[in-house]
């Protein structure tokens, strides 16, 4: 038991040089190795001392001070390149372990790096959202007030609403699905005052996980959309379709909407809603599929994604 615990405290007290010799060479000698010739040459004389001699040292002081207990005879005892051999051995080992740390360091500051560049961008497509819809909004309300509509005062109570939600709702990252539908319907209702009974509207909801959680206002710039570049284009018999499903954590979105224009397909332009939509969906899910198709006089847009892969 006495030789056990003299090898450990043994063991310790080496452990306690290496690793002190380690941090010397990496923290101050190195850099002056790299400086050049001049620089490099008492840097290395002095790593080589304190492998040869200085492992000697210390394993001596240790003697003094009643922590390194001799083992073997006298004839065993190590010398100057046994010391060095032991001493590079430790080196290598405490360096090796060094660089690991050093590069799990790395890697998670790059990884937080890269979740600080993703939130700055969120933040900067939700500046561009808000203020979009609000626009958007408030033209809605101009084009009542102009008509000096009896509806005008029913449409600020429900702008009223959307600005509350804006307010309150958007600073989280993720807010409950059954939040972002009552803004959809704040929205068509607010629309619904605009076409009055000119515009047929439908809505069908089928959430079977109310738990379900999402970006706010990822989905109405959709709604948005069939209504401006759409609905308000479409002279007889306009409609918007709308359709939300969410079951076994799968999303689907789809958004119909007449358009009044039988020309031949045409590439679809993203506007700044559109376009946002589809930028978040890149940071923020893996696994989501998004695709605009105009048939005829129909514009569609389907939205899919698997609320489980959220980053």
């Amino acid at each position: 038991m006495e030789n056990a615990s003299a090898i450990f405290w043994n063991q310790a007290w080496w452990l306690c040089f290496i690793t002190a010799v380690t941090i010397l060479f990496y923290e101050y000698l190195l850099p002056y190795i790299r400086k050049g010739i001049l620089q490099a040459i008492p840097a290395i004389l002095l790593t080589i001392f304190l492998f040869t001699a200085g492992a000697s040292l210390w394993r001596y002081l240790g003697i003094g001070i009643g922590i390194h207990t001799p083992l073997g005879s006298p004839e065993n005892s190590m010398s100057l390149g046994d010391h060095m051999a032991n001493s590079l051995g430790g080196f290598l080992y405490i360096s090796i372990i060094r660089h690991f740390y050093r590069y799990t360091q790395l890697k998670s500051t790059a990884k937080q790096l890269q979740l600080a560049k993703q939130a700055a961008e969120l933040n900067y497509l939700k500046s561009q959202t808000n203020p979009h819809f609000l626009f958007n909004t408030l033209n809605n309300i101009y084009a009542l007030a102009l008509q000096k509509s009896d509806r005008t005062a029913s449409s600020v109570m429900q702008l009223s609403k959307i600005l509350r939600f804006m307010l309150y709702e958007t600073n989280t990252p993720l807010i409950p699905i059954e939040k972002e539908v009552q803004i959809i319907q704040d929205y068509i209702s607010l629309e619904k005052l605009r076409y009055d009974e000119q515009l047929t509207i439908c809505f069908d909801i089928d959430i079977q996980q109310p738990s379900t959680r999402i970006p706010p206002l990822l989905l109405i710039p959709l709604v948005e959309n069939a209504f401006k570049h759409g609905s308000a284009e479409t002279i007889e018999a306009p409609f918007v379709r709308i359709r939300l499903t969410v079951f076994n954590d799968q999303l689907n979105f789809v958004v119909q909407n007449s358009t009044g224009d039988g020309s031949p397909d045409e590439p679809i332009k993203e506007n700044i809603g559109l376009s946002n939509i589809r930028r978040q969906l890149e940071l923020l899910y893996t696994d989501y599929k998004i695709a605009y198709k105009k048939e005829g006089t129909v514009f569609n847009a389907h939205l899919y994604i698997n609320t489980k892969t959220h980053v």
